[in-house]
C-alpha cells in the first residue's frame, strides 16, 4: 500500500495544526488561510489529505512512516528477550531547558491534559499549590467558586493550543495573568487583579496559542452584590 493512502490519528491531525500555526508565525499564512486549512487537516483521513494543506509550504513535511527493519530467516530471538519498541515524542515536544527539574509527584501538583475533549472541574475539587493545563484542540473549564483549596495562592501554568480556558474565581478572589504569552490568542479578565486580598490568589504562567482564557466570577455575583448592597442601605 502506498503510505500516502495510510490513514491517520488524531495526533497526527494535531501535529499538521501545529505546522500550520508554525507557519504562520513565519508569515507564510494569514489567519484566515490558518483556519481554512486547519478545518480541512482536522477532516483529513489519510496522509496525502494531510499533505495536501502543507503542500506549498517550503520545508514543512509530514514524513511518511518507515518500515522497521526485519530480522534475517531464522533468526530466533534469546530466550526472555522483549522487544523495545521505539516510541517518538508527541506533537510540539519541546525538550527541556538545562537545569530542568519536573514536578514532584504528590499532593502538591496536579496535571490537567486535553486532546480534543471538553475537561471540566467543579465543585468540592481539591486544588493543590501548584497546578498544569496542557490542552490541545480543548475547552477547559477551571471552576474553583467551590473548591477546596491546599493554600490561599495557586500557581496555575498553562501550555495551551487551539484551546479555550475559562477560569470561574470567587467573588473575593485576585488573579494575576500579566506572565502569560500569547500568540494569535486574548485574554479577558473581569477578576481583580492582585495584591491577594485573601481567600484564593491565582497567578497563571505559560503560552496561549491560537487560543483564549478568560477569568471570572460565577454567573450572578455582579447581581448578588448590588443586592447585598442595596439591602445594606437604610
Amino acid at each position: 500500500m502506498d503510505p500516502r493512502d495510510l490513514r491517520v490519528s488524531d495526533a497526527e491531525r494535531e501535529h499538521v495544526g501545529i505546522l500550520l500555526q508554525r507557519a504562520v508565525g513565519q508569515g507564510m499564512l494569514s489567519l484566515g488561510e490558518f483556519t481554512e486549512r486547519l478545518d480541512t487537516a482536522l477532516a483529513a483521513r489519510t496522509r496525502s489529505e494531510l499533505n495536501a494543506v502543507l503542500a506549498d509550504l517550503p520545508g514543512i513535511r509530514i514524513v511518511a512512516p518507515v518500515a522497521a527493519p526485519q530480522p534475517p530467516p531464522g533468526y530466533r530471538p534469546p530466550p526472555h528477550y522483549r522487544p523495545i519498541t521505539y516510541r517518538p515524542p508527541p506533537p510540539g515536544y519541546r525538550p527541556p531547558p538545562p537545569g530542568y527539574r519536573p514536578p514532584l509527584p504528590g499532593p502538591n501538583h496536579d496535571v490537567v491534559r486535553g486532546w480534543f475533549s471538553n475537561i471540566s472541574r467543579k465543585g468540592a475539587w481539591r486544588v493543590p499549590p501548584h497546578l498544569q493545563v496542557h490542552a490541545r484542540m480543548s475547552a477547559v473549564t477551571l471552576d474553583f467558586s467551590q473548591a477546596t483549596l491546599s493554600s490561599p495562592v495557586v500557581e496555575l501554568a498553562v501550555d495551551s493550543a487551539f484551546s479555550s480556558i475559562t477560569l470561574v474565581l470567587p467573588e473575593q478572589a485576585t488573579v494575576d495573568v500579566n506572565a502569560i504569552q500569547l500568540l494569535a490568542s486574548d485574554i479577558t479578565s473581569k477578576v481583580r487583579t492582585g495584591p491577594p486580598a485573601g481567600g484564593l490568589h491565582l497567578v497563571v504562567r505559560g503560552r496561549i496559542s491560537f487560543g483564549s482564557a478568560t477569568a471570572r466570577h460565577p454567573f450572578g455575583t455582579g447581581i448578588r452584590r448590588m443586592m447585598g448592597q442595596g439591602g445594606s442601605q437604610p
